[in-house]
């Protein structure tokens, strides 16, 4: 292939060493394994996406190129950027179109995966994957069904439940190590857990049914055989890993039992932005992977940094650097000096909104707008009295994150008709659609769904329920529906219009069941948009399953609708973005770190890692902002009870010394002047000595 080679002019000399890594021969790359770790804002996803443009300018097929993420639009996005470098690579001579079929979230490609090797894993290849809503309601069908609900001690809700089985599963450890880490409160309900757990994966079982956790958890026991982790591994000769610091014991499993000796694996990630620890991500994978093969992986670091000032850098340099165990890197960013961070303490919470709505509007009179900025902070409702504080002073803002869309009842709705058509043994989706109808209760809905399982699933046996006379239009209309969804020669032909159908049955009970249809049914419409994307109606509930859509129209709120607004959000609903100006709230012990990590020394580190990636979101100016005193809660609204905040142990003297500190107070701001003022001194010091 015939390229032109100023397609790496853009890189800077550690990225052009990672894109480029490896011995290019005839139509093809050798490489060994290749660890990047690429600090915030050195251009991470550039060198990636030049490093698999690189393997297909040099030969290789672009279909043997897995490249895994953690989100379809960072697959797209890959893809995009790799089609362009190609092309100007290429010229108008080269082939213009780039095809990634393997590119995806770890989710999606095991989904695909495992639909090719179902007959090996005793799967039926037509399962459905359960959203987290629907695997929360088998747990608790189950939790009802073991009489775990009529304890006399409180035993854990459902979503509890499946928190203690998603994390048992995805960090590979014993349920009495997770109970005991992660949920102490539980540990006495050990033995009715793992009672518990036995059933909710024999149900899915028995119901074809995988929910999230199991699309890791199958392929991992698939590769784990030689025989198949050597089949499938020989069928990429690149295997590609972004944000390899959030993956968790299973996916690290699964990369290293298809390349054991690590040929064509890159994986790209920064220890120093580890934070899902929550959702079992494993720091460990990204700091032990050079010492899982022989010789030890490549590591080359990315630290120009094409973000942020230097004086914001200094700071989180001097931050990270106080980490035990790391990469070290320290991040450069030539000829942008800026001012020094402000580390501003307040005397409380209502102090800390003035501060920051003043620095905002100033900024915008400066001529920053309200989007470039952003508002950061450790939990959620460390924002409640700067968003009231906004809507006195009529500041449009936005909060992420909220309600996913799929999580939005009307979508649920819509969406467990055809999950119900999809696999007949689907009962969660059965009883969701059931009980939709006026007058169909749990007992109803169980008694149909026994007829229609008699019937052999068939949807000749729904026509054997009596529904209710108040449902009997609706259940016959609803019937016609099932058979159009189900018996049709070719399912996947223009199956679009089986959605349509569907939306039009609902709509009905849309207008019946909830407040504001008009909204909620252009959420229906833009499901039916969403869908003709996709070729068959299992691809499209599995891709919104795994990767669902951000948020649902009837929860947008009225700063949505400004052209402008100011952006506040948790720190790990803000990692991959940046604002020209950030503020980071309640910086001090008890928040950074949590007073809930205190307890162990890894837990330390991740709050660290947190604050890390909070700073180095900032472009242009950061302020840290550290309130003197909290109100207590539990008190009148007019009390004034209030525990002090200390220092938070990452703001090191050597730290602090990058930082410029400052007071704010709202009541400060001019000085009383009194015209009357005697001359003359008052010896108090001298009195209060004379007293003892």
């Amino acid at each position: 292939m015939k390229t032109a080679q100023n397609y790496l002019d853009g890189l800077n000399a550690a990225q052009r060493q990672a894109a480029t890594y490896g011995s290019a021969g005839e139509g093809s790359v050798k490489a060994g394994p290749l660890l990047v770790i690429a600090g915030a804002g050195t251009g991470k996803t550039m060198t990636l996406a030049h490093r698999v443009a690189h393997l297909v300018v040099s030969g290789v097929d672009p279909e043997r190129i897995l490249l895994l993420t953690f989100t379809r639009r960072a697959a797209e996005e890959m893809r995009r950027r790799v089609e362009t470098i190609v092309r100007r690579a290429c010229g108008e001579t080269g082939d213009r179109g780039v095809r990634l079929p393997w590119a995806g979230t770890f989710h999606s490609i095991g989904n695909r995966l495992l639909r090719q090797f179902a007959a090996n894993l005793g799967l039926d290849p037509a399962f459905s994957v359960l959203d987290r809503g629907d695997a929360a309601d088998i747990m608790d069908k189950e939790r009802h069904g073991l009489a775990l609900t009529a304890t006399r001690r409180r035993f854990p809700r459902k979503d509890t439940c499946l928190a203690i089985y998603s994390r048992t599963v995805n960090t590979g450890k014993a349920l009495e190590s997770v109970l005991d880490e992660a949920f102490p409160w539980c540990a006495e309900w050990e033995q009715e857990l793992r009672s518990l757990f036995r059933n909710y994966v024999g149900h899915k079982q028995a119901k074809s049914l995988l929910d999230y956790d199991d699309l890791l958890l199958y392929w991992q026991h698939l590769v784990a055989e030689a025989d198949f982790a050597k089949a499938i591994g020989d069928a990429f000769d690149h295997i590609l890993v972004d944000e390899y610091q959030d993956t968790n014991r299973l996916q690290a499993r699964v990369l290293l039992a298809l390349k054991p000796d690590g040929s064509g694996v890159t994986v790209v990630g920064d220890d120093a932005q580890s934070i899902y620890a929550f959702r079992a991500a494993e720091v460990d994978n990204i700091l032990s992977f050079p010492d899982h093969f022989e010789p030890k992986a490549r590591i080359v670091t990315l630290e120009q940094n094409y973000r942020s000032t230097q004086a914001i850098l200094d700071t989180a340099n001097r931050l990270i650097a106080g980490s035990k165990r790391q990469y070290e890197k320290e991040l450069f960013a030539p000829d942008r000096p800026g001012a020094r961070p402000e580390y501003v303490t307040v005397e409380d919470g209502d102090n800390e909104a003035g501060f920051v709505v003043s620095r905002v509007l100033a900024n915008r009179e400066s001529g920053s707008d309200l989007k470039q900025q952003g508002v950061l902070f450790r939990s959620s409702h460390h924002s409640d009295r700067l968003e009231l504080e906004l809507i006195r002073r009529n500041i449009p803002y936005v909060k992420y994150g909220g309600l996913k869309f799929l999580e939005a009842a009307h979508v649920k709705d819509l969406l467990a008709v055809l999950k119900w058509a999809d696999n007949p043994r689907n009962d969660i989706a059965a009883f969701r659609v059931l009980k939709l109808l006026p007058g169909v209760g749990p007992r109803l809905a169980q008694r149909c769904f026994r007829l229609f399982e008699a019937a052999g699933y068939q949807a000749a046996g729904l026509r054997e329920f009596k529904a209710p006379a108040a449902a009997s239009r609706d259940w016959d209309a609803f019937c016609d529906l099932f058979c159009l969804l189900t018996l049709a020669e070719d399912p996947d032909a223009a199956w679009q219009s089986g959605l349509a159908a569907a939306r039009v049955w609902y709509r009905t009970q849309l207008e019946r069941l909830y407040e504001s249809p008009e909204i909620r049914d252009a959420d229906l419409e833009q499901l039916e948009r969403i869908a003709g994307r996709y070729a068959t109606r299992e691809r499209f509930l599995t891709e919104l399953t795994l990767d669902p859509p951000a948020r649902s129209g009837d929860l947008a709120r009225d700063p949505a609708l400004d052209e402008d607004y100011l952006v506040l959000s948790t720190i790990h609903s803000a990692k991959g973005q940046e604002w020209n100006h950030v503020f980071v709230l309640n910086v001090t012990d008890g928040n950074f770190p949590s007073e809930f990590a205190a307890g162990k020394p890894e837990q330390i580190e991740e709050e660290r890692r947190l604050l890390y990636v909070a700073m180095t979101r900032a472009r242009e100016s950061l302020a840290l902002i550290a309130p003197l005193r909290f109100h207590v809660t539990a008190q009148h609204p007019a009390g004034d009870r209030h525990v002090y905040g200390a220092r938070s142990r990452f703001l090191t003297g050597e730290l602090m010394a990058t930082l410029e500190a400052r007071f704010f107070s709202r009541e400060s701001g001019g000085e009383v002047r009194f015209p009357g003022r005697p001359e003359r001194q008052i010896d108090i010091a001298g009195r209060l000595l004379d007293q003892w």
